[in-house]
């Protein structure tokens, strides 16, 4: 029996999926395929091509904070523009070219560069061109049904820069004809994607809304409409997902760094206590 995970999209919260990976090879639960959305694209990527989850923590503590430093204020102004129905200021924008050349090399490392040089386990990546408004698939292995939708001779770095190139901070990612932004948009957990592989069993992982309170600031409010959407987005993905494991991470915002080391360890507790479930799913 061959089991699959889908990794939810989530910003700087994307490090708990290495976490919930290291509960589930501490306890032997073997991944055979592997899917991530947006932040979950980056570790789906990097454990399909075997680092492992300690080791993806680590490569997030070194890469992060260099990948999210964004000027946000020519953002907000831009945003403050549109509501007074001014012209929309967007330099402030990313390109997303660290993200691109930080992957690159890290494939490198591997022996990869393009997504189908990836031969230890089948990987899918969502992204949605916005010309076309198209959902595509970026995998190391095409399945015969619609095979237009996927590509597989790319870079590693620009897959994972395609997928994570969350709206108002990122701009489009630029390949061939395309214009990629957050695959997100259209996907958030691709379960659909990861049966196709060929998987008999998935688990998808998203992230908890968190609660708002009269203490709550812009930010928080920001990241449970975040959450509210990417679960409805998904809420297909998750009722053909054979167990849902639930994130809790403590009002963590998009780009909150500092959040990075707790973030792990939410993931890996979260993990931790699904193993009874997950076991008990896998034998039935």
């Amino acid at each position: 029996m061959k089991l699959g995970i889908a990794l939810s999209g989530g910003g700087i919260r994307g490090i708990a999926h290495a976490g919930v990976l290291k509960a589930l090879e501490d306890n032997k639960i073997k991944i055979d395929i592997i899917g991530g959305t947006s932040s979950g694209s980056l570790i789906a990527s990097l454990y399909a091509m075997g680092y492992s989850p300690y080791y993806i923590y680590i490569i997030f503590k070194r890469y992060a904070k260099e990948i999210v430093e964004i000027n946000a204020t020519p953002i907000i102004t831009g945003i403050g523009g549109f509501m007074k129905n001014k012209k929309v200021c967007v330099t402030g924008l990313k390109t997303g070219e660290k993200i691109e050349k930080a992957f690159d090399h890290l494939a490198s490392r591997k022996g990869v560069k393009k997504i189908l040089d990836i031969t230890k386990m089948p990987l899918v990546i969502p992204t949605v061109d916005i010309a076309s408004s198209q959902e595509y698939i970026f995998t190391n292995q095409k399945p015969k049904e619609n095979e237009e939708k996927y590509i597989s001779d790319i870079s590693v770095g620009k897959a994972v820069r395609a997928s994570s190139s969350f709206p108002a901070i990122f701009s489009p990612c630029k390949y061939k004809k395309f214009e990629f932004l957050d695959g997100g948009i259209l996907d958030n957990i691709p379960v659909k994607e990861v049966k196709l592989q060929g998987a008999d069993k998935v688990i998808a992982v998203n992230f908890k809304a968190d609660d708002i309170t009269d203490e709550s600031n812009m930010m928080d409010i920001a990241m449970r409409t975040l959450d509210i959407m990417g679960n409805k987005i998904a809420e297909k993905d998750l009722k053909i997902s054979d167990y849902i494991l639930t994130v809790q991470t403590d009002k963590t915002g998009l780009l909150d760094t500092e959040k990075l080391d707790a973030c792990y360890k939410y993931g890996y507790k979260a993990g931790i206590q699904s193993i009874e479930k997950i076991k008990k799913i896998l034998t039935n």
